[in-house]
């Protein structure tokens, strides 16, 4: 992604996906983006009125999950769910793929399930949770990318956050490589201190997904605002 001086704060989409989440948490959440400059907020599809509500015509970046977090709603659920999440005011999707189907390597049932999405996003980007720490091998990762982009997504995503493990720079790594300039990629999952937040992007994130957005850019500026350190170096 190209950009003039780094800036940590324009790759955060801040996050509230709790399960227990209550609408007044996301309009804390879209007040702390707001303070923040944050990229985006990301928010569950019945928060998305809300949300819209709070951020206005902003410029910070309304997302919304889709089949959350499992992925295994019939396509033509997360279908509905993603046309009602765009007229309800969503700038972008973050749909989870079948994760039964990814896991059973049924790689095509993965592409049209994505594609389902994808053709009801009305042009909205649609980022695909590949859910990384459960396929967990690289060659299963690899596919996994590889049928989400051939269904037309435009950024590849490693996490939920609520499955085993989160991003990790291995993983990212994998997907840049997949995506090439195709789509982008967005780390997701326990992303806790601004060093993990910069080595993910040195490895090839172009979002972040963190429910600790702001705490992050505090702690950057605090060390100094430093840029990601080349692949490699360091």
């Amino acid at each position: 992604m190209t950009r003039g001086a780094f800036q940590l704060e324009t790759y955060i989409e801040h996050t509230y996906l709790k399960p227990e989440g209550a609408e007044a948490e996301v309009r804390r959440l879209c007040a702390e983006a707001l303070q923040g400059g944050l990229f985006g907020v990301c928010v569950q599809p019945a928060y998305v009125r809300a949300a819209r509500a709070e951020l206005g015509e902003s410029g910070v970046r309304l997302v919304a999950v889709v089949g959350f977090p499992h992925g295994a709603n019939l396509s033509e659920v997360k279908a509905f769910e993603a046309e009602r999440a765009v007229a309800d005011g969503a700038d972008e999707l973050d749909m989870v793929a079948n994760l039964g189907w990814a896991a059973a390597g049924e790689w095509r049932r993965v592409e049209r399930d994505v594609a389902a999405v994808v053709a009801a996003a009305r042009g909205r980007p649609v980022k695909v949770i590949l859910e990384t720490g459960l396929l967990a091998d690289e060659a299963r990762v690899r596919a996994a990318a590889r049928a989400a982009l051939a269904g037309g997504a435009a950024f590849l995503k490693t996490s939920t956050g609520f499955g085993p493990g989160g991003a990790t720079v291995e993983h990212v790594r994998w997907l840049r490589e997949e995506a090439g300039s195709r789509a982008g990629v967005k780390a997701a999952g326990g992303i806790r201190t601004a060093a993990q937040a910069l080595a993910l992007i040195a490895a090839g994130a172009d979002r972040l997904g963190t429910s600790r957005g702001l705490d992050l850019v505090r702690e950057w500026r605090a060390a100094g605002s430093p840029a990601p350190s080349a692949p490699g170096s360091g």
